[in-house]
């Protein structure tokens, strides 16, 4: 599941929230450009203090893309990299997920979940 740099803010929103994710990646031609995470969408918005209701917060987020939103410099892994390269990528730079590419184009993402699973089922 992916977006574009110029999906607007409410389809990344929806998306996330139908798919109960937390953050997707951004993809120009199958190419990782960068991440939109569910802390950068509401740093987008309005912030509370300002009264906008519901329909003002959606004219907002139709009004506003993807790229004004999300995070240029993201960590990656290589699609053959080790699961405790990943783990560690994941704690050092105190990150939820990862994309997973290979040769530029973006194959998958990785979770703190997946890394969690997949240690719970080498101890069975």
């Amino acid at each position: 599941m992916t977006v574009t740099p110029r999906d607007t803010l409410r389809t990344a929103r929806e998306l996330m929230a139908e798919n109960r994710i937390n953050q997707l990646p951004v993809v120009r031609r199958g190419r990782l450009v960068g991440i939109v995470t569910d802390r950068d969408l509401r740093d987008a918005y309005p912030s509370s203090v300002q009264v906008y209701p519901g329909k003002k917060v959606d004219a907002f987020a139709d009004a506003h893309t993807v790229e004004e939103a999300m995070t240029f410099s993201v960590v990656s892994v290589a699609a053959e990299a080790a699961v405790e390269e990943a783990a560690s990528l994941l704690r050092r730079h105190r990150i939820g997920a990862l994309p997973v590419v290979d040769k530029g184009k973006l194959v998958g993402i990785l979770t703190r979940s997946d890394i969690l699973d997949y240690l719970l089922s080498q101890r069975l």
